[in-house]
């Protein structure tokens, strides 16, 4: 018109395009005869944990531009705790999601099973593009498995699109969330040296050995109220003790040199009441949250699928529950989980150097 008055409002149905969404229910194109109440059940589930998958990637993929560049703005750091966040809460609603798919008893599951083919859930390639863009390595999975070689395969096969492929090529291309995250970890400011100073290497020697020695001091102590109130003899309390120091050294000085990365990690989780060690706590502790809830989240879908069908064979040929069993194992951001074990503290640390670098100044 010309007024500029659109000729029809915007509808929900239309914005949402929910003609097209609610017609993909009834399986693949020429499927016969339609799915039963229960097999529609088990389409809808798995269709919302796809559109699920496509958010978190969105999500995780923003959070990675932010993250992946030599100089991270502090600003930027709060966007993306908002992002794993949100990631983290949607795992969590997947894991109760699971709960739907346990109204469905395992005879109404086999009645439609052998339909399923050889279709498993292991070719979500939206899955195993977020396990890649988060950095879980190909060793850790079952049989070393290389998700990008297996991408390629089933492109040579017409089985995904040549779109789908080369997105998952780029993310596979690119450092992972664990490796930027890494990356910015050693750039920490140590007691407020920074990466290039002139004695950056003097003062990231002094803050280790100070933790190691603050461990140490620690641990006598442990082991003599250990002692004391007669719950242990002193050889076998000490050598548990040393060992967790040796453990200690070795996290810190892998190959008997420092890593810089784990030595901010461990300065930031120390020394996180400074201010501007803050927002760098949260995010540590945001990427904590977002792999606990992928863990529960693997956790729940076994237990799901063991009540569902027992110790089967996958229908994709795999071990069932056995392989779902080994991806709660997986680990990506290990050092954020070990660093707790070296934790000593507040109190019993050395007081950080140039308290006002960090945002305030030691009043006396």
């Amino acid at each position: 018109m010309a007024d500029g008055t659109p000729t029809h409002r915007m509808t929900y149905g239309g914005y949402l395009r929910l003609n097209e969404l609610l017609s993909l229910q009834g399986g693949p194109e020429g499927y016969n005869p339609p799915p039963s109440n229960d097999e529609q059940h088990f389409i809808v589930v798995h269709q919302a944990f796809e559109l699920w998958f496509k958010l978190i990637l969105r999500e995780l993929k923003e959070a990675h531009i932010l993250l992946n560049q030599e100089n991270v703005p502090e600003e930027k750091l709060p966007q993306m705790v908002h992002h794993l966040d949100r990631v983290t809460e949607i795992f969590r609603l997947l894991s109760n999601q699971w709960k739907v798919m346990e109204t469905l008893a395992p005879q109404d599951f086999l009645a439609f099973r052998d339909k399923l083919g050889t279709s498993s859930g292991f070719e979500s390639w939206q899955m195993r593009e977020l396990e890649v863009l988060l950095g879980l390595e190909n060793e850790q999975r079952m049989g070393g498995m290389d998700p990008l070689e297996h991408m390629r395969k089933l492109a040579s096969e017409g089985k995904v699109t040549q779109s789908v492929l080369s997105d998952f090529e780029r993310t596979s291309s690119q450092p992972s969330l664990r490796n930027a995250l890494s990356a910015w970890l050693a750039r920490t400011p140590i007691n407020g040296s920074l990466v290039g100073d002139e004695n950056d290497a003097e003062v990231l020697e002094t803050f280790v050995n100070g933790h190691l020695d603050a461990m140490k001091n620690h641990g006598e102590k442990v082991i003599s109220h250990i002692v004391a109130i007669g719950h242990g003899e002193e050889s076998a309390v000490r050598s548990r003790i040393e060992a967790a120091h040796q453990q200690a050294e070795d996290f810190l000085k892998p190959n008997g040199q420092i890593s810089r990365s784990r030595a901010g990690l461990l300065f930031i989780e120390s020394y996180r009441e400074l201010p501007l060690l803050s927002w760098p706590r949260k995010l540590i502790d945001s990427f904590v949250g977002l792999e606990q809830s992928m863990l529960l989240f693997r956790t729940a879908h076994a237990r799901m699928v063991e009540r569902m069908i027992g110790r089967r064979m996958g229908t994709g040929g795999s071990s069932g529950v056995d392989y779902l069993d080994a991806t709660t194992k997986y680990r990506v951001f290990v050092d954020l989980w070990a660093v707790r074990t070296l934790l000593v503290k507040r109190d019993a640390l050395p007081d950080v150097s140039d308290a006002a670098f960090y945002g305030y100044a030691v009043q006396d």
